[in-house]
């Protein structure tokens, strides 16, 4: 215990040393922090079947023989409604055992899509036992708008299983060619937004954005751009892009960013163990006894900061490198972190998935 002691003391007060307030946040493009509004994937989806399945489809289903039998009369070999010989069409059906009912999606890409391209579709199994060594026969895709009734995409295509041990799930690349136009406008009453990503949305680098834009284009005025919110960013196009657009949304996406840092947060996943530390995650002063492990951290002894800008603090992933270097199980790191958090004295957010 009094080697685990010292040796957390020893790393923690080294680390803390060189850890200040006035650390300089890494300097970014705005293009990696935000998205432009319109800019987004849409997702297109419909009910297809498969065929062809080595005995693992699904016999006597009603939705399946009703979905086969009218993929049969659009083909041109319509199933007879009345009996023959005492049985009705769909009942000759319910012994097809190589065919399944399917969902199919497909992901229109955040640029849009032309009619002709071919984009990769996903298909999900809603009943039958395996998609193995099926082929989608087809399916036509509407898209996200339920009262929108055309459809955008038609696929078809062999299934590739992305993992054995999901059998009920498959891709077909390239599988999905698009019948109909997507388009994703960007200009709305002459003015583009910007959308900072999730990670990145608070005031401070919203504040950040709208002062970056305005050095660039300093002539424009009050009121050229402003944040609505914690991450919307409204930008009006100057007159001399008014026609050219494109290039205006280029030159503003480039812009320097040199404060875009998130808020401080640990991410800690208990299935995989996995611990994910933002660089500016520090510890306040605390001492922890855990297993056979004392941790204490804080101000080096006899040190006595001067003001405010000179106090340092301790790292979370200085004290993580110190529990790793005295080999402590990852389930004891993970707990401990999670004892310095319910103390009060992690400088940070705690996601725990």
């Amino acid at each position: 215990m009094t080697l685990f002691r010292s040796a957390i003391l020893m790393l923690l007060a080294v680390a803390s040393l060189g850890v200040g307030a006035g650390d300089l946040h890494a300097r970014t493009v705005l293009r990696n922090i935000v998205r432009v509004k319109g800019q987004e994937t849409n997702v297109l989806r419909g009910f297809g079947l498969v065929v062809g399945l080595p005995g693992t489809g699904e016999a006597k289903d009603p939705a399946t023989m009703r979905a086969l039998a009218r993929a049969m009369e659009i083909m041109g070999v319509p199933v007879p409604e009345v009996p023959l010989g005492g049985r009705s069409g769909l009942q000759d059906l319910e012994k097809v055992k190589n065919v399944a009912l399917v969902m199919v999606t497909a992901r229109v890409p955040a640029t849009g899509a032309r009619r002709g391209d071919q984009i990769d579709c996903y298909v999900s199994g809603i009943n039958g036992k395996s998609l193995n060594g099926g082929r989608l026969a087809f399916a036509a895709l509407q898209g996200p708008h339920t009262q929108d009734r055309r459809v955008y995409g038609l696929c078809e295509g062999a299934l590739h299983l992305q993992d054995p041990e999901s059998p009920m799930v498959a891709i077909v690349k390239g599988g999905c060619q698009m019948e109909e136009d997507v388009f994703t406008p960007f200009v709305h009453n002459g003015c583009i937004t910007l959308i900072l990503e999730e990670h990145h949305a608070n005031f401070q680098t919203a504040t950040e954005v709208v002062d970056s834009i305005h050095k660039l284009y300093s002539r424009e005025g009050d009121g050229f751009v402003q944040a609505v919110n914690a991450s919307n960013i409204v930008v009006r196009i100057p007159q001399e892009y008014q026609d050219n657009p494109v290039a205006f949304v280029a030159d503003i996406l480039d812009v320097d960013i040199y404060s875009a840092e998130p808020e401080a947060r640990v991410i800690i996943n208990n299935r995989t163990g996995t611990i994910v530390i933002s660089g500016d995650v520090t510890i306040g002063d605390v001492v922890i006894s855990h297993n056979n492990v004392v941790i204490e951290a804080g101000d080096p002894p006899g040190f006595t900061p001067i003001g405010t800008e000179q106090v340092n603090s301790t790292k979370l992933d200085a004290l993580v490198d110190a529990l790793n270097s005295i080999k402590v199980p990852n389930e004891d790191r993970i707990e401990i972190i999670k004892e310095i958090a319910r103390s009060g004295k992690l400088h940070g957010r705690l996601i725990v998935e």
